[in-house]
């Protein structure tokens, strides 16, 4: 569904039907300590950028507001882990890189000849 920021997230719920007004993004919701989320944040939330990158289906997600001093500066803190290699992933974009073993290799048109 398409944030309030233009960006395609499949975390974002929103139900603007006959009158309702409900928006919810479910990885915070589904974080007992997500914290309180907003729609201005989806600006600002890397989850987005992780899920265009990488579609690597054994990899989770979890997502919470991170709070700036003061109150400004808010944000989305995105830690990943993959059910695959059972460990933590340090860059979500990229992936753990155990999963990546299991593509066909790909030849470029250097490698071909």
């Amino acid at each position: 569904m398409r944030t309030p920021a233009g960006t395609e997230c499949s975390y974002y719920y929103a139900d603007f039907h006959r009158g309702r007004e409900k928006q919810a993004c479910r990885l915070i919701e589904n974080n007992p300590e997500g914290g309180r989320w907003e729609p201005d944040l989806c600006a600002r939330c890397p989850v987005p950028r992780i899920q265009l990158a990488n579609a690597c289906p054994h990899m989770i997600l979890e997502g919470r507001v991170k709070k700036g001093l003061l109150g400004l500066g808010r944000g989305i803190e995105v830690s990943a882990y993959c059910l695959r290699s059972m460990q933590d992933v340090s860059e979500p974009e990229i992936g753990c890189g155990q999963c990546h073993l299991d593509l066909p290799n790909i030849q470029t048109s250097s490698e071909q000849s």
